[in-house]
């Protein structure tokens, strides 16, 4: 095992709670970044996304009535949904599980088995 396994995580979020449990259950004890709370900057968030492998717009929860009434529909770059993110934390998915270079948005929590084959060995 190397690095350390860090989530990303809203604890009044129920599928965040569940992945952070499922996490525990597994025996890893994370780092718990509660990014609601503590923020994230522009150079974080494009880190991220890099190690998701995905574009800031595939972050976005869509289900959230400020995505529905003001964003849907808008033609938006990756800066600004990168920015829109930062400054509306409660759109970005969640949890997202890191560990190394990777990371998973662990809904539902069996995504993140693939990232910690090497770490749960």
């Amino acid at each position: 095992m190397t690095g350390k396994v860090v989530v990303y995580h809203y604890s009044k979020c129920k599928k965040s709670r569940a992945g952070l449990e499922y996490l525990r259950n597994l025996g890893v004890d994370p780092l718990v970044v509660n990014y609601i709370e503590d923020g994230l900057d522009h150079e974080q968030l494009k880190e991220l996304l890099c190690k998701l492998n995905l574009p800031a717009f595939e972050m976005v929860r869509q289900q959230e009535e400020y995505y529905k009434e003001t964003l849907k529909h808008q033609d938006i770059s990756e800066d600004q949904w990168i920015d829109i993110l930062i400054e509306n934390p409660r759109l970005l998915r969640r949890p997202i599980v890191i560990f190394n270079d990777g990371a998973v948005v662990a809904d539902p929590p069996q995504n993140a088995d693939k990232l910690l084959t090497a770490y749960i060995k």
